[in-house]
């Protein structure tokens, strides 16, 4: 069935609260979702983010990002004043994530709550705990021995809570009981704000799309709590890290330097700790977007220590045997397969293997030397089209840095002779929604028509990333009715309102 959607990471809502959370901005653009026609809202990994605010850089896989907690929430609930909220500086831009000064004031916020909060006390709470202890425990932990080691990444840690010895865990969890509950209680509001939201979005016709990273960060509770999991020494540091070759858009590599999998352990046994994450996943989202999908097929090993992504060599995933796997012990579950780059003959047949929809970027499709598989005659049905992800600059940002013979094709090809520059973003999202694709994402900053002011990650570079935020007023009715009507244009409303019935937000 044909459908569209809108891709926007919650830390780039409008808030009062210099960041993006699960407040009432969140549930208003589900409204315009609504207005708009859409039937997804697709979002970023929403774990807590570490140094450089990466949402692919997390303390655990499992965890929820303790800024998304809605403040006013806690203000109705009595447990902080609207006074003492409103005199935390967590940065003056609306269309800027000031990350320094909400790491330097959220927090102090979330302890007066917690402070007030006499959460033990709550049975919500405690049943959460109980049903979660299998990642919690190791994770509020991990978190409460990290502060108290100026938070440095646990291979740092004294030996013997580093190696996790029984007795040092006893002792450590005694010492930091209070700090232990205080990560529990941001746990505990994340997941009952993200499911209020999240059962709002469904009851309204939209499907949350989430996006599970396929590694962890080796600074994390993750690879702390399982070393046998990863490739490590007997030191636990790393053999190999994760990355990319050279390429066109990096003549390097991309070091991302996540630990590797040992999957030869995986799968002894029987992908245990991944189906446990899947799971997980599904609690959280609708569909799971798997980022980087061909590592299952063959992922790039650079070796430890190395300073770029250009000595590395190729080594086999687990294959097909782990969606397979995941088939039997979750069901059919809904996924998209993040397919972009260089794929090897190997890597397209375990996508059409799994039947997964790969991704379709119309930015990639522009090359005036060779014909590409991302030009919309090329598509397939089963696939997912986008303008650009969040890696992307926007569209507009994109076009006007083409190179002369690549924007010259792309203007044929689309017939761009036609249209004033106001209209340019709109030809490429009519290219996105009267494609094939059976479901068309586009970022919201392409409906803004926003410039690179609007891009939100630039792979391999650190700092001015996941910075950018929309502006309060931006996503008003009268766009969505205008995407309405394009959506509406080319078959991708909601089957109600294909038959005439309306959708309430």
């Amino acid at each position: 069935m044909r459908a569209s959607g809108i891709l926007l990471p919650v830390a780039s809502l409008p808030s009062a609260y210099g960041i993006g959370c699960f407040s009432r901005e969140a549930y208003e653009f589900v409204d315009r979702l609504v207005e708009a026609g859409q039937s997804y809202w697709q979002i970023l990994p929403l774990g807590p983010t570490s140094y450089g605010d990466s949402p692919y850089q997390s303390f655990s896989t499992y965890a929820g990002n303790p800024y998304f907690i809605d403040p006013e929430d806690l203000i109705e609930r009595g447990w902080i004043t609207r006074e003492k909220c409103d005199s935390y500086d967590f940065g003056g831009d609306p269309e800027y994530v000031d990350y320094g000064k909400i790491y330097n004031s959220r927090f102090l916020l979330l302890r007066e709550a917690w402070e007030n909060s006499n959460i033990n006390k709550d049975p919500g709470f405690r049943k959460f705990i109980r049903d979660n202890s299998y990642w919690l425990d190791d994770y509020a932990l991990y978190m409460a021995v990290k502060v108290s080691f100026d938070n440095v990444c646990w291979v740092e840690w004294d030996e013997d809570i580093k190696t996790r010895q029984p007795v040092a865990l006893e002792n450590y969890r005694r010492k930091f009981a209070g700090e232990i509950e205080f990560y529990q209680f941001q746990q505990y509001m994340f997941r009952l704000h993200w499911e209020k939201l999240k059962a709002y979005a469904n009851k309204n016709g939209i499907k949350i799309i989430g996006d599970i990273p396929i590694y962890v960060a080796f600074d994390s509770s993750d690879a702390w709590a399982g070393p046998e999991l990863f490739q490590f020494d007997k030191e636990c540091n790393p053999v190999a890290v994760a990355g990319c070759p050279p390429d066109a858009f990096a003549a390097t590599g991309q070091l991302w330097g996540n630990p590797l999998y040992d999957w030869k352990y995986h799968k002894k046994t029987e992908y245990r700790w991944w189906m446990k994450r899947l799971k997980a996943c599904y609690e959280l989202y609708d569909v799971v977007r798997i980022d980087h999908f061909r590592a299952f097929d063959a992922y790039y090993s650079i070796p430890a220590g190395a300073k770029t992504a250009e000595i590395g060599e190729w080594e086999p995933g687990p294959g097909y045997e782990f969606f397979e796997t995941m088939k039997k012990t979750l069901g059919e579950r809904a996924v998209i397969a993040e397919d972009l780059g260089f794929l090897t003959p190997s890597v397209l047949e375990l996508v059409k293997k799994t039947g997964y929809p790969g991704m379709k970027v119309l930015q990639f499709a522009f090359d005036s030397r060779e014909d590409s598989d991302y030009l919309p005659h090329n598509y397939d049905h089963n696939c997912v089209v986008y303008t650009g992800t969040h890696d992307n600059d926007t569209t507009l940002g994109w076009y006007y840095k083409l190179k002369e013979e690549d924007r010259e094709f792309c203007d044929e090809y689309m017939n761009l002779a036609r249209c004033t520059a106001d209209e340019l973003h709109w030809e490429f999202i009519r290219a996105a929604l009267s494609s094939v694709a059976d479901l068309a994402v586009i970022p919201v900053q392409d409906y803004l028509a926003l410039g690179s002011e609007g891009r939100i990650n630039t792979p391999s570079t650190l700092g001015d990333n996941w910075e950018w935020r929309m502006r309060k007023d931006a996503f008003t009715k009268e766009l969505a009715e205008e995407i309405r009507a394009m959506t509406g244009l080319y078959g991708r409303l909601p089957s109600e309102e294909k038959e005439g019935e309306e959708v309430s937000p």
